[in-house]
């Protein structure tokens, strides 16, 4: 793809090494890369096994590409979001990415069995429209509860389903095969990358109280609080970290669809070995830099 070589070919030697010794620069030229990364991920779900699919994806399939397409979808928001010196929407952001990524990784090294689970848990809150219609929800009798209706209708038809399909589900509690996301995450990451990850992201979705004491709140010298009214400017540790994520389903997906061009998978590694560099050297003058 020319859209893949204009990208690559900007990354030289001298470009790269003038930008990774001053902390503004590297920050300057980690808001380029991640956008290109999101591009590059986006070029990739546009490649098709014609094959294999001629026309589009199963229902098999399908489940993973659109979590793929969700993941560069967020990290084009993640870096407009970069730009504009805003950490704290970038925080609320990263959570539904690492989820996305994380889920796609473990549905492609899963059987049809396992992406039809996830499907069927999707439904959850729209069996609850079916049962409030039957209850006489009068808002189902206006023009958006019937837009609604149809919507849950059509999809159930799609897959064959109906509100007896899901017995398994409500027995594991709406949770893909009964396992919680942490459980999901520890079969296609290091466990050990959890909590400073994931489990602190859930905070800026879930009303936590430090979560408005790293964001909303001053501390005065008293420990009383004041109004932080301003956003806090990012620096590349929010994606170095999380595009290790990102970046092992679009190589998973790439297998499983059997393409085999190695130039593709050349990219991918290269994603990886750009946010290593990025990673070491903000470390190194994170510490000179800030004390």
């Amino acid at each position: 793809m020319d859209e893949l070589e204009n990208i690559i070919e900007k990354y030289t030697d001298d470009h790269i090494q003038e930008h990774i010794y001053s902390l503004d620069k590297l920050n300057i030229f980690a808001a380029v890369f991640y956008k290109d990364v999101a591009e590059i991920y986006d070029c990739i779900t546009r490649v098709r096994n014609v094959e294999l699919n001629p026309s589009g994806y199963s229902l098999d399939d399908a489940p993973i590409i659109g979590l793929l397409i969700k993941v560069w979808k967020l990290l084009k928001e993640i870096v407009a979001y970069y730009e504009k010196d805003n950490a704290e929407i970038i925080s609320i952001l990263e959570r539904p990415l690492v989820e996305s990524a994380i889920t796609a990784s473990y549905l492609i090294k899963s059987d049809s069995k396992v992406i039809e689970d996830y499907r069927k848990i999707s439904y959850k809150g729209r069996l609850r429209i079916l049962r409030e219609l039957k209850s006489g929800d009068v808002f189902f009798e206006t023009k958006a509860g019937k837009r609604l209706l149809k919507s849950v209708e059509e999809k159930l038809e799609l897959e064959n389903f109906d509100e007896n399909s899901f017995k398994e589900q409500k027995k594991n509690g709406w949770k893909l095969q009964g396992k919680n996301f942490f459980e999901i995450f520890k079969q296609v990451e290091d466990e050990k990358l959890y909590t400073s990850t994931f489990g602190m992201m859930s905070e800026s979705i879930h009303a936590s109280w430090n979560d408005s004491l790293d964001w909303c709140l001053y501390r005065n010298d008293d420990n009383t609080f004041d109004p932080f009214p301003f956003y806090h400017p990012p620096d590349i540790r929010f994606l170095t970290t999380t595009l290790i994520f990102c970046n092992r389903p679009y190589k998973l997906w790439l297998n499983h669809i059997g393409i085999t061009d190695k130039y593709l998978m050349d990219i991918l590694q290269w994603v990886e070995n750009i946010n290593s560099i990025l990673y070491v050297h903000f470390d190194k003058l994170y510490g000179n830099d800030h004390g």
